[in-house]
């Protein structure tokens, strides 16, 4: 494994080993003149080793990633043994401070990387990511939430069966389903995957709602994490194996109106199941909708008004 270099260089500072900093980048104004800056917590051992980095608030109404981080600093579980941590719980503060998943030129920020400096909002905040952070980091867990109304269940994504220590990662993790999730254009994932960077996306919940199992389950996949780069103390193995799925798909609405779902989040759905209707508003009809394939059901739509296409159900099948 990567070992941390005898100093760290961020934000004009210069953090030895055994240093505990809270820094923070300065990002921009808003029009009001308001400073807008990033805190970033960084803790070094006094042995060398690996760097990780836990991002959180990357969009900024996903709470439950900013909160797992805030439980992991407050309750002080973030001592490494040897190596580095470089601690993010809020990467996209606009959006934070607008209950939004982009910054206010409307773009996503996930989708921006590696950045410019000269770009577009999103694309300066991806850059100062990438000059400050990206090149001191070796591996990263990425923090997210299922977007407005549609709640993940407990799950690891990962480009898994390319490199054998994103597997072991994802595997020491252990959230209750581990997916294989291709790269997507403009993501931290892909930026750090371009430049040799070992990164694993967890996600729970939805948008601006607290998650507790959710959170809790994090706080304990990253302390699995930091004992397995031999970081941390050792931690509690997962209460039951994680669930491989290198196969998952959306089941979409074929039609508008009013969506119940009759199967919740984490259960085991057969082919041909009904796992939910769609009817008009005013009783006059009413489909039942069944699965076409057996799988998972890792990500549930809770907004009962939907328009065809919408995603209702996220289906994983296991190997």
């Amino acid at each position: 494994m990567p070992a941390s270099p005898t100093a760290f260089h961020l934000n004009g500072l210069t953090i030895q080993p055994g240093e505990r900093v809270l820094t923070r980048l300065v990002i921009s104004k808003l029009p009001s003149g308001t400073v807008i800056d990033v805190p970033v917590h960084v803790l070094r051992s006094t042995v060398p080793g690996p760097t990780l980095l836990l991002m959180g608030g990357m969009h900024g109404d996903e709470v439950n990633g900013i909160e797992t981080i805030r439980r992991l600093v407050r309750r002080e579980l973030l001592t490494p043994l040897r190596g580095s941590i470089i601690a993010i719980p809020i990467l996209n503060i606009y959006g934070f401070l607008n209950f939004s998943r982009d910054v206010p030129d409307g773009k996503d920020v996930n989708r921006s990387f590696p950045g410019f400096p000269r770009g577009s909002l999103a694309g300066r905040v991806a850059h100062r990511f990438m000059r400050e952070i990206m090149p001191l980091i070796d591996y990263g867990i990425d923090f997210h939430t299922g977007g407005a109304a549609r709640a993940n269940y407990p799950q690891v994504r990962a480009l898994l069966g390319v490199d054998p220590e994103i597997d072991a990662m994802a595997a020491a993790f252990g959230a209750p389903f581990t997916l294989h999730a291709g790269l997507r254009g403009g993501s931290l994932r892909e930026a750090a995957h371009e430049l040799g960077k070992r990164m694993i996306v967890y996600e729970t919940g939805e948008s601006l709602r607290l998650d507790e199992p959710g959170i809790e389950e994090a706080v304990a996949g990253t302390l699995r994490v930091l004992y397995h780069l031999g970081m941390g103390p050792e931690a509690p193995a997962p209460a039951r194996p994680s669930i491989a799925c290198r196969r998952h798909t959306w089941l979409r609405a074929r039609f508008a109106g009013v969506f119940r779902a009759h199967v919740e989040n984490g259960q085991f759905i057969k082919k041909g199941q009904i796992y939910g209707s769609v009817g008009d508003p005013y009783g006059q009809q009413s489909v039942r909708l069944e699965s076409p394939v057996s799988g998972y059901v890792i990500g549930l739509n809770h907004m009962p008004v939907v328009n065809q296409g919408d995603a209702l159900l996220h289906i994983a099948v296991p190997e």
